[in-house]
């Protein structure tokens, strides 16, 4: 399975995937009592994607996750990232960080390889600036809930406001008024309407 996914990925021009050590059925990383596989069946993920971007003679960046520091601690968490690095793992992923102190020595001892930081506000890692995380050693963040966070505050308090007030008028708070087209355009409208009319397309024609 990791062979595929990661030939069909490179197929896609993925830029990186990662691999971790949960079982198939995971739970997210910062909730507790998530089940591990062991060391080498990790490793065995980590060598199937190595040899899979081989074979396809191309290329494509593998971050070796794991979930280990909270169950089995961060010594054991250090080793399983060296050693799936030691197989040609480029990223080290270490999840649930839960001080500044802890991502300090992670940057360290995996030095020079880079590490990633799962920025996840409100979870098990405390908040760092992107230059705090720079300073630490970090090289790489993502913010997997920033979206997310975002757009259930703002539907929650707009389908809370319709609630109240049974007006959609003043479900949404913005400066400017909003319209499915503006929507659309978001999303690629006016691409597609030139690229239709590029072909010798109607459909456009009259306008939208």
């Amino acid at each position: 399975m990791v062979g595929r996914t990661t030939d069909q990925y490179i197929q896609s021009g993925v830029a990186a995937l990662h691999l971790e050590d949960q079982v198939v059925t995971k739970r997210c990383g910062h909730l507790a009592n998530k089940e591990l596989v062991e060391e080498e069946v990790f490793l065995s993920r980590i060598r199937a994607a190595v040899n899979a971007r081989t074979l396809a003679g191309r290329d494509i960046v593998i971050i070796a996750r794991t979930d280990s520091l909270q169950s089995l601690g961060c010594d054991v968490a250090v080793s399983r990232l060296k050693a799936a690095i030691a197989v040609g793992a480029d990223v080290a992923f270490l999840e649930g960080i839960s001080s500044k102190e802890e991502a300090t020595r992670i940057c360290q001892e995996l030095s020079p390889t880079p590490v990633l930081l799962n920025m996840v506000d409100g979870g098990l890692t405390p908040h760092f600036t992107v230059e705090e995380a720079r300073l630490v050693g970090f090289r790489l963040i993502i913010y997997p809930g920033l979206a997310l966070e975002a757009a259930f505050r703002s539907v929650t308090a707009a389908v809370n406001t319709l609630l109240e007030t049974g007006d959609t008028s003043k479900a949404v708070s913005s400066e400017k008024p909003f319209s499915p087209k503006d929507l659309f355009l978001a999303c690629g409208l006016k691409e597609a309407i030139d690229f239709d009319m590029a072909a010798g397309g109607k459909l456009y024609s009259n306008g939208v």
